[in-house]
């Protein structure tokens, strides 16, 4: 029996470890949930009200994306533009939308014959963004967050 016993503790010595609970630290499970995270990616992108309905990711992209180049496209026809050239040209509007729903324009790249004819381009593109509806931000693990994003704007004046 005393060998039994001798046996026994050292056993229960030597196997400690296997009870000994490790501690999990909140800062270190942080870190390891942002690594998996896709940053490049939201859950809902951002979006308007007659966007709303729509619950595809993807469709709900287009929807806002459509729905602000027919605001811009809408604007700019209203103008009454007038050239002595013709103007074929795809002007890339550079936005972000920010947490609280706001629009800002980062960057506007057109050509330079475009700013040669419409030497406005510029400031009748911010102005055409600012009778918008209201947009609610995209949305990243149930948190609001910045988003941006490029848009094509084809300009055709004859």
């Amino acid at each position: 029996m005393n060998r039994f016993a001798f046996l026994f503790l050292i056993i229960l010595f030597t196997s400690c470890d296997y009870f000994e609970k490790k501690k999990v630290y909140s800062d270190d499970l942080l870190e390891e949930e942002l690594k998996t995270f896709n940053w490049n990616e939201v859950d809902t992108y951002p979006t308007f009200s007659s966007c709303d309905s729509i619950t595809v990711k993807a469709d709900s992209k287009v929807c806002f994306q459509n729905t602000l180049i027919t605001n811009v496209n809408q604007f700019l026809s209203e103008q009454n533009l007038v050239v002595s050239n013709d103007i074929n040209d795809t002007i890339t509007l550079k936005i972000s939308i920010d947490k609280k729903g706001i629009l800002q324009v980062e960057s506007i790249r057109y050509k330079p014959e475009t700013e040669q004819e419409i030497p406005e381009i510029d400031s009748l593109l911010r102005q055409s963004l600012k009778s918008i509806p209201k947009i609610y931000p995209a949305i990243k693990r149930g948190q609001q967050v910045t988003t941006a994003f490029e848009l094509p704007i084809i300009v055709r004046i004859n």
